[in-house]
């Protein structure tokens, strides 16, 4: 009995190898943000009017807000009116199989969402929607 005390003092310390956690670690970190859905906004928040038909928007979508004093956002910044379908047109290149949203504010005017719309289809998307929320 006495001799197995001696061995346990006299023993080298008992180490923790830290090494495979940390790499389990990192491999759920990348695994975690390689599977993370991106939500793409307009950048600005706009009030949308209700509709019976409202559906979920999706993802993969070109989103174009007016908002009620008919600024037009984009990808996060502000755009005219003119550079609606170069934009649209260069987007519609990168993802093909995206449709457009327009999010229009309930108080802008309808001849604006017009536009915009038109300019939509002439760079070569016909899937255009408008968004709204579903009404209850």
């Amino acid at each position: 009995m006495r001799q197995r005390h001696s061995q346990r003092q006299s023993g080298s310390a008992v180490n923790i190898n830290l090494t495979p956690l940390i790499d389990m670690v990192f491999i759920l970190l990348i695994f975690f943000i390689v599977t993370t859905s991106f939500v793409k906004e307009t950048g600005v928040e706009v009030n949308r009017p209700s509709a019976q038909t409202a559906v979920r928007e999706e993802r993969g979508n070109i989103l174009i807000a007016v908002r009620a004093n008919n600024e037009i956002w984009m990808d996060e910044r502000q755009i005219d009116i003119r550079t609606v379908r170069a934009n649209v047109e260069r987007m519609h290149a990168e993802n093909p199989e995206g449709a457009v949203v327009i999010v229009a504010d309930k108080d802008s005017k309808t001849g604006l969402v017009i536009n915009v719309m038109d300019q939509v289809r002439l760079a070569g998307v016909t899937d255009v929607s408008i968004a709204a929320t579903k009404a209850q």
